[in-house]
Order: structure tokens, then sequence, then C-alpha cells
């Protein structure tokens, strides 16, 4: 059994900030990428930002240069600070992890149950 909880949701006026934390925990035997994904109803899962053990990471063109991901691969943590946020950033927010564990063969992902942002005045 392997789970991610998010937390830092919230609402947030145009132009500031949120931080969004993710925690894995369970029978982890190692993690790949741990990432960010995002959700408005009646649209697509789009990605927002990853980063993998070895610290590559990517992010969505919409939220670069504004989103900062970070990792801390010893407490199995991932954290989005979210600068200068948009209206356009409001949607539910999912955490997600390529994991291995003891509990369940081969590789496999997992995802949090989400923490939703809006951005409004």
């Amino acid at each position: 059994q392997v789970q991610l909880v998010e937390s830092g949701g919230g609402l947030v006026q145009p132009g500031g900030s949120l931080r969004l934390s993710c925690a894995a925990s369970g029978s982890i035997l190692s993690i790949y990428a741990m990432g960010w994904y995002r959700q408005v109803p009646g649209r697509q899962r789009e990605l927002v930002a990853t980063v993998t053990s070895s610290s590559i990471i990517n992010y969505v063109d919409s939220v670069k240069g504004r989103f900062t991901i970070s990792r801390d691969n010893a407490k199995n943590t991932v954290t989005l600070q979210m600068n200068s946020l948009k209206p356009e950033d409001t949607a539910v927010y999912y955490c997600n992890a390529g994991i291995r564990s003891s509990s369940r063969a081969g590789y496999f992902e997992v995802w949090g149950q989400g923490t939703l942002v809006t951005v409004s005045s």
C-alpha cells in the first residue's frame, strides 16, 4: 500500500503565491519521478511539473518561470512553489509518483486525492 497526500491548496488572488506539498508513504522501495498534474472539470488532466530522482525537471510551458518544483528524495516529498498565479491556473492539482513497492510487483503510478487551487479576485 502506497499513498500520496497533498496539501497547500486554497484560494489566492491573481499574482499571489501558493505552495503545494505532497508526501508519499507506505511500502516504498523506490520512486523514480514525482510531480504535479492539474485538471479542470470537463478537460483532460495535464502535466504541470515533474522531477525525477536524478533531478531532471520538466514544466508545462504555461508555468515556466512562475512555478518551481523541488523534491526531497530522502523524505519522499515533492513541493510545487507557485508564484504569479493566474486565473487560468485554477484547477485541482494532483500529486503523482512512479513507484516500486514491496506490496505490488513492477513499477506503477500512484495518484493523490487532489487539492483545489482557486485563483480569483
